[in-house]
C-alpha cells in the first residue's frame, strides 16, 4: 500500500529536549556566544572593510569568513534561543526548507574560502616576489564570488531533492535546526537515490577545496624546511598557524558530522558538533585570525585613545627570511620598502 503524503505545513525542533530544566542556563550560555560571535565578527569585517591598511587580499579573505561566521550562526542560534526561553519549537515548512538551503550555501562557500586562504598563502610563502600578481584584488574579489556562487549552485539541488520527499510519519526533527540528514530520517519516500546523490555531489565539491588545501601545505612545508634560518621558519610557519587551527576545527567537525559510518551514528554528537559548528567555531575565528593580530591590535588602539594609526611598511624578505634583513642593514645598503600588499604579519 502506497504511503499518504500527509501535507506537512510545519516542523517541531525538538533541540535539546531531554534537559528541559537546562534550558534557561543553556539561553544563557548560547546568548553570550551569540553576541561573542556577532561582536567578534562585526568589529573585524568593519575593521577591515573601512581601514585602508586592510584593503589587501589576505584580510578580504578573512572578511568572508566573518560574513560566513555571523550569517551561520545568525541562521540557528536565535531559533534555539527563543526555543530555550518561550519553549516555541515549531518552525515552517518553508522556513525548515530555507535553513536547510543556507546551511549547504555556508558550509560549501566556507570550504573553498578556506582553500583560497590556503592558496593566499603558498604564493605569500613559496612565490613572495609575484604575490601581488598572483593575489591581486582583482583575482581576490573573483575567488570570494567564485566560493559564494559554487554554494549557491550546490543548495539549489540539495533542496530541490529534500522538498521532492514526503513526510507521513512524524514532524519532530530531533535536531538543532532543519539538516539534511534529520529531514531525510523522517521520510516515508524512497531516500536511497537522494542519499547517494547528497553524499556523492558532496563528496566531489569537497574533494577539490580539499585537494587545494592539502597540496598548498605540502608546498608550503617544503619550502619552510628549506629555509637555512631557525627564526625564519618559525616566523613563517607562524603565519600559517591560524589557518592551519581552523582548518582543522572545520575539517574536523564536518566530516565527524557527515562521514560518520551509520552504525557509529548518534544524534547526540550530532546536536554537540552542530553547536561547535554553528556557535563555539564562529565565536573563537576572529580571536584565532584576527585579535591575535597585532596588526589588528594596532588599528583597534586609536578607538581606545591609546596611540594614533600607524601605517604598515615593511620589506618583503623580512616574512620569509629575516636574517637576510639584518644583514642588508648591517652592512649599509638601503633597499626600498615595498608597501604591504600581500597583509603578511
Amino acid at each position: 500500500m502506497e504511503p499518504t503524503n500527509f501535507t506537512v505545513t510545519e516542523f517541531v525542533l525538538l533541540g535539546f529536549h531531554e534537559l528541559p530544566s537546562f534550558h534557561l542556563f543553556l539561553f544563557f550560555i548560547f546568548l553570550v556566544i551569540y553576541i561573542a560571535t556577532l561582536a567578534g565578527n562585526s568589529l573585524t569585517t568593519g575593521l577591515f572593510c573601512f581601514d585602508h591598511h586592510f584593503h589587501s587580499p589576505m584580510y578580504i579573505l578573512l572578511c568572508n569568513m566573518s560574513l560566513l561566521d555571523i550569517s551561520f550562526t545568525s541562521m540557528v542560534l536565535p531559533k534555539l534561543l527563543d526555543i530555550f526561553l518561550t519553549g516555541n519549537n515549531v518552525i515552517s515548512y518553508k522556513g525548515c526548507i530555507t535553513q536547510v538551503f543556507f546551511f549547504v550555501v555556508l558550509m560549501v562557500s566556507e570550504y573553498f574560502i578556506l582553500a583560497a586562504m590556503a592558496y593566499d598563502r603558498y604564493v605569500a610563502i613559496c612565490h613572495p616576489l609575484r604575490y601581488c600578481y598572483f593575489m591581486s584584488l582583482q583575482n581576490c574579489f573573483w575567488m570570494s564570488l567564485t566560493s559564494w556562487s559554487i554554494g549557491i549552485l550546490e543548495g539549489i539541488p540539495f533542496v530541490t531533492l529534500i522538498s521532492s520527499c514526503m513526510f507521513c510519519r512524524s514532524n519532530k526533527v530531533d535536531h538543532l535546526y532543519c539538516d539534511l540528514k534529520p529531514l531525510i530520517k523522517l521520510s516515508c519516500s524512497d531516500t536511497h537515490t537522494i542519499e547517494m546523490v547528497i553524499f556523492g555531489f558532496g563528496a566531489v565539491i569537497g574533494f577539490v577545496p580539499s585537494v587545494m588545501t592539502l597540496v598548498s601545505y605540502m608546498y608550503i612545508i617544503s619550502t619552510i624546511l628549506k629555509m637555512h634560518s631557525k627564526e625564519g621558519r618559525h616566523k613563517t610557519f607562524s603565519t600559517c598557524s591560524s589557518h592551519l587551527t581552523v582548518i582543522l576545527l572545520f575539517y574536523g567537525t564536518v566530516l565527524g558530522m557527515y562521514m560518520r559510518p551509520k552504525s557509529s551514528y548518534s544524534m547526540e554528537q550530532d546536536k554537540v558538533l552542530a553547536i561547535l559548528y554553528a556557535g563555539v567555531i564562529p565565536m573563537l575565528n576572529p580571536l584565532i585570525y584576527s585579535l591575535k593580530n597585532e596588526e589588528v591590535k594596532k588599528a583597534l588602539l586609536p578607538a581606545l585613545g591609546r596611540q594614533p594609526i600607524r601605517c604598515w611598511y615593511r620589506r618583503r624578505d623580512d616574512v620569509i627570511a629575516p636574517s637576510v634583513s639584518r644583514t642588508a642593514r648591517d652592512t649599509g645598503r638601503k633597499r626600498p620598502a615595498s608597501h604591504r600588499c600581500d597583509g603578511w604579519r
